[in-house]
């Protein structure tokens, strides 16, 4: 039997990096947003002992470096089942896009080999071998509005934004993360120590004056990130925002702007992909109300208060040659109703 799943992308509102870990990654800050654009999975289990992949796009490894060899491997051996597995991944989704791609294909593909082979994982047991593959993945296996902390494995559900449309620009060059982290170790490195940076100073908690302060450190700096998102999700007084309701939906946009959320990695990957930078604020100029980087990139997104304007501003963009396409955001009911079997 061949069972098919939609893998659904990701965007992040709001990343911040803290500090070097020992294992080598960094501490993240981030808020997880699933959307409606997404690739396609099909997998069979015949008998044998084996995995394949299969896809069309050159960019995508065959072998055990894909997210998706690597689960099924794990994800059989927890199961106690042999068998040949085959996947078929048809991309639709960017290649080092920064939309969480790779993370999750493999999260779709382990919920079709599970329905495949008619045998579940647990709960705790598909979280482990998710975060086992990859710092995305478990994003993948709450799907809605959630909160990434530790080096973004550690994901906790969220109170529900409500749908919004957007819209999603991909270039077509590709984004190394791991590039781009050692970029930003570099870029803080040569930051004074007289200056603090912009994240986490925002709205009416940011300080009058910077003469007399230094700059916190890096972990400092999380709990400061942290109390800004903290300030925008639940709606407190420095945002001005209601908390989170259906009342919310019309002021989200709003909300973003006020706390000031932003993304790390635009300052170190947008001077060296200028492009990147140019397509945020072309988004800006056709109507969204928030625009920003999504993960290291190469996806920019931004936010409309509507799907007309969203649509409208998409066909504007794709006339002057850049890849738009409106969407929206999927809340955690949605995810699940159409990831398997659609």
């Amino acid at each position: 039997m061949t069972v098919t799943a939609r893998s659904f992308a990701k965007i992040n509102l709001g990343l911040y990096i803290g500090p070097p870990r020992a294992d080598g990654f960094h501490e993240l800050r981030t808020v997880y947003q699933t959307i409606a654009l997404y690739d396609v999975i099909r997998v069979r289990v015949r008998r044998g002992a084996a995995i394949e992949i299969v896809c069309d796009d050159p960019r995508v490894p065959r072998d055990e470096s894909n997210t998706c060899f690597r689960i099924v491997e794990r994800a059989m051996k927890e199961l106690g089942v042999t068998g040949k597995v085959a996947i078929e991944i048809e991309k639709r989704l960017p290649v080092q896009g920064g939309m969480g791609a790779a993370s999750s294909n493999a999260v779709a593909t382990m919920l079709a080999l599970e329905r495949a082979l008619k045998k579940c994982l647990s709960g705790p047991a598909r979280l482990r071998t998710a975060a086992e593959v990859g710092s995305d993945l478990p994003q993948f296996l709450v799907g809605g509005t959630s909160l990434g902390v530790g080096r973004g494995e550690e994901v906790y559900p969220l109170p529900e934004l409500p749908v919004m449309p957007l819209v999603v620009v991909t270039p077509e060059v590709g984004v190394s993360t791991p590039k781009a982290f050692a970029d930003w170790d570099a870029w803080m490195e040569r930051q004074d120590t007289a200056e603090i940076p912009s994240a986490g100073w925002t709205g009416a908690a940011a300080p009058h004056s910077t003469a007399e302060l230094t700059a916190p450190d890096a972990s400092d700096r999380l709990l400061q990130v942290g109390r800004v998102l903290s300030a925008w999700l639940s709606g407190s007084p420095h945002t001005g925002a209601p908390a989170i309701s259906g009342s919310r939906a019309g002021s989200s946009l709003l909300d973003l702007v006020r706390a000031g959320i932003e993304n790390d990695f635009e300052k170190v990957v947008f001077p060296q992909y200028p492009e990147l930078r140019d397509i945020k604020r072309a988004l800006e100029r056709v109507g969204a109300g928030y625009a920003s980087l999504s993960g290291s990139g190469s996806t920019v997104y931004g936010l409309f208060q509507t799907r007309a304007a969203a649509s409208g501003a998409a066909g504007i963009l794709r006339k002057r040659g850049l890849a738009a396409i409106a969407t929206t955001t999927l809340t955690r009911a949605q995810y699940w109703k159409k990831i398997v079997d659609c």
